[in-house]
């Protein structure tokens, strides 16, 4: 597939629109936005749409030209050993990896932690770790809390740390939730500890070690492993899981090596085999080299990037992502079988720096190292897994030491460690409470901005007894004012998180900077959705057509929530576009099609698109996730029956799946089903006591049963219990005021608005209740605000 060409993207054209359709479109608008002020509608918890778990600009990453099909056609796996007797260096080097250690049999010279009948105490429940005929075994709570023994079977990781995994007779593999800390003693490893230290896991909890969180399967077997096959049977939901290798080989990443197995035999026909018969994602660097300029010292490729396999193909595992295809891919087609998460809290700062565990995809987009065609093998050495020259040598191959690697630029004693690159320019952040891993976004250092908007520095993140403002004015010193790096949109994205004035008009602006990386126009949209009106719909429009999939399809996420017309009109010219990520959501947005009528060509384009969405899906049919997608699928196509089907089964698989819950309830409730709506709902706060959304959910329930007296405490209960939902709030406030309660009903929302400045429905109902009360002054003070946060389009109606 070649470099995608924006006028292939556009969506589907519509006839020139006259100012009194405009005003219409306007007026529907506002009716599908605010229905909530009138009549408290029902909180659909929305679709968790897929299940996460990264100056010449390099082709989006599903754009990469694929390789001839004589490459891949019929190969199959056949095992590192089959590569060692040609490829003896790289070999050797793959055998000392942490990819070849990824997975172990459970040996002697395997397992790093002591199970020397070792006792480790966690939230009151003892675990012990011990050895009985030469396996390694821990006695520990299982799926009921009870004690019982549990046989180690794999190791799973090496350093710093090594987590262990138990069999179970249907299939699965669980990882043990309390680690070995594969750190020296003197680092303060070489102990037993939790990865929840301070979250109180109990049996109940989904983060247990027994638990859907904690499943090798699903969760990690893909990336510890080589042409891993989950063989997940839905009707039993058991496991035969098999793989070709159990760490990470030769072919996880060059694909199934048959062919060039064969070209190497000098096989018959296999001399018309491209690249020898092997997908080999480095080829992104033959012939290429990095020459320095002398008037900067920063080195420029010899030749652009024009596709990114090798990126893709390392992302398929070191990032935060989402798989809707089953097996890993070899062709650089990224976007064809995952879904990378975007820039947004929690997984990240505002100004891009990782926060939860995102491992290396996303932050390495939105560099500068990225957008100048630099790969991940030119730092890294593939096969090793080592950087390719030690501490700040590896960026000396680019950046010429004698300007960079001096104390004038470091601000530290040379060969201190304030002086290494990468404590400046990729700060660690602790995961899995041991692990340091570095942010790859190569940012320069930015404490001028970490007071406003609330995020670290790597400066403060050392010295940790100086305030942020200290650093600013050493590093203004030092550089100059000037001196604010590649990543400039952190507070166009911090604004957009607190509702400041001009967040959706700066957003806006943002998604639509072709110099701004894909995954950061693509965040810039998907953060238009709370000010989702007509006055955003020429940006998401922008997105839409937008040459890197990422950004459409960023852009038909916020597309589910515009109305139906809008949805349809837009999403319609995306069902065939090239990248299946785009063509999946589109299908997603074009469910509220009716089936009768229209064009027959178009029926079967359609039925196409839906087939490929409900299959993304069921490649995850072992996930609660996928069964609520498929469940608010189905019911956008007015079919209940299955969407009940789908729901029940997420159920099934996770009993205090709570969206599944709410968006069950709410479909009862759609078909006059209060009764179920309600056994439903207080089943599931049987199972989750005190949860927001079920308390939520039943309170609008009592509403529509017209028993508000026992409405308004559910309500209010849902708003304290998720303080930081400004929309149980806002229900809270209306149903108060819509009771006769209103000034107690404004306190609610006003309060509310003190903690979400910006919330465009909370500042809606108080101009709303402001007006009607005759109180003219609140009433345009909140009108203001809220034209301010999300304008209306250009020559439509106020």
């Amino acid at each position: 597939m070649g470099k995608n060409k924006r006028n292939r993207n556009k969506p589907g054209k519509t006839p020139a629109e006259t100012p009194a359709t405009q005003v219409a479109r306007a007026r529907a608008w506002r009716r599908y936005r605010w229905a909530g002020l009138i009549a408290i509608a029902v909180l659909v918890l929305g679709a968790v749409a897929f299940i996460w778990r990264t100056s010449t600009r390099p082709s989006p990453l599903s754009s990469v030209v694929a390789p001839p099909a004589a490459t891949s056609a019929h190969a199959t796996f056949v095992g590192a050993g089959a590569c060692a007797g040609c490829h003896g260096r790289e070999n050797a080097a793959w055998q000392n990896s942490q990819h070849a250690k990824a997975m172990q049999h459970a040996t002697l010279d395997t397992v790093l932690g002591d199970f020397n009948n070792i006792r480790f105490t966690y939230d009151g429940i003892v675990s012990t770790f011990f050895r009985r005929d030469g396996k390694f075994f821990v006695n520990t709570d299982g799926a009921d809390g009870r004690l019982a023994d549990f046989e180690i079977l794999y190791t799973f990781g090496l350093y710093p740390l090594q987590q262990y995994l138990v069999a179970f007779p249907d299939g699965r593999m669980q990882a043990l939730s309390i680690a070995w800390d594969a750190r020296p003693k003197s680092e303060g490893g070489g102990r037993w500890y939790h990865l929840y230290p301070n979250d109180h896991i109990t049996y109940k909890d989904p983060l247990h070690w027994t638990r859907l969180n904690q499943n090798w399967n699903w969760m990690c077997a893909d990336c510890h492993t080589t042409k891993l096959d989950r063989n997940y049977n839905v009707a039993a939901n058991t496991y035969a899981t098999t793989w070709k290798e159990i760490n990470v080989a030769c072919e996880a990443c060059h694909g199934p090596g048959s062919n060039h197995v064969a070209w190497a035999k000098h096989a018959p026909g296999s001399e018309k085999l491209a690249d020898h018969g092997l997908i080999v994602a480095l080829d992104e660097r033959r012939a290429v080299t990095w020459t320095r300029v002398a008037a900067t010292g920063n080195a420029v490729r010899s030749a652009p990037l024009t596709s990114e396999r090798e990126l893709a193909v390392c992302a398929q595992c070191h990032s935060r992502r989402a798989a809707f295809a089953s097996g890993m891919d070899h062709d650089g087609r990224l976007l064809d079988t995952h879904d990378i998460a975007l820039l947004s809290e929690p997984l990240y700062f505002a100004d891009g720096q990782q926060h939860d565990e995102v491992y290396d995809l996303g932050s390495f987009l939105q560099s500068k190292m990225h957008a100048h065609g630099v790969t991940c093998s030119d730092c890294h050495d593939p096969h090793s897994g080592r950087l390719r020259a030690p501490g700040n040598a590896v960026c000396a191959q680019c950046h010429a030491a004698l300007n960079y690697d001096v104390p004038a630029h470091t601000l530290h004693m040379a060969g201190s460690a304030g002086a290494q690159c990468a404590a400046c320019h990729m700060p660690t952040r602790n995961y899995m409470v041991i692990d340091p891993r570095h942010d790859h976004s190569i940012r320069i250092p930015r404490p001028d901005l970490s007071a406003e908007l609330q995020t670290p520095n790597s400066c403060t993140g050392c010295h940790k007894d100086r305030k942020a403002s200290w650093a600013a004015a050493i590093i203004e010193h030092a550089f100059g004012p000037e001196r604010k790096g590649f990543q400039k949109f952190g507070t166009v994205l911090h604004d957009s998180r607190i509702g400041a004035p001009g967040a959706a008009a700066n957003l806006m602006t943002l998604a639509r900077d072709a110099q701004t990386p894909a995954i950061v126009r693509a965040t810039a949209l998907a953060d238009l959705h709370p000010y989702l009106s007509a006055g955003v719909m020429p940006a998401l429009e922008a997105g839409l057509a937008d040459p890197d999939p990422m950004v459409r399809g960023a852009a038909l996420d916020v597309l589910l929530g515009a109305p139906p017309q809008e949805r349809i009109r837009l999403a319609l010219g995306l069902i065939g576009d090239p990248s299946t990520i785009v063509r999946i959501k589109a299908a997603r947005a074009l469910a509220i099609m009716p089936d009768q009528g229209g064009d027959a060509a178009l029926r079967v384009q359609l039925d196409k698109a839906f087939t490929e969405y409900v299959a993304s899906q069921r490649a995850n049919a072992d996930r609660p996730e996928a069964h609520l997608n498929l469940g608010l699928f189905y019911s956008e196509r007015r079919d209940p029956k299955q969407a009940e089907a789908e729901y029940r089964a997420a159920l099934a698989l996770q009993a205090d799946f709570i969206p599944a819950d709410v968006n069950l309830a709410d479909l009862y409730r759609s078909y006059s089903r209060d009764a179920d709506a309600e056994n439903v709902l207080t089943n599931g706060l049987q199972l989750v006591p005190g949860n927001a959304d079920l308390l939520h959910a039943l309170g609008l329930l009592r509403v529509r049963q017209k028993r508000l007296g026992e409405a308004l405490p559910l309500l209010e209960a849902a708003a304290r219990a998720d303080p930081s939902n400004p929309r149980y709030a806002y229900v809270y406030g209306v149903a108060l005021h819509d009771s006769g309660q209103g000034k107690q009903g404004m306190a609610v929302l006003e309060r509310a608005l003190v903690r979400f400045p910006g919330n465009p429905e909370l500042l809606a109902a108080l101009a709303a209740y402001a007006r009607n009360a005759g109180d003219t002054k609140h009433a345009e003070a909140y009108a203001k605000r809220l034209s301010d946060i999300a304008p209306p389009q250009a020559g439509t109606e106020q």
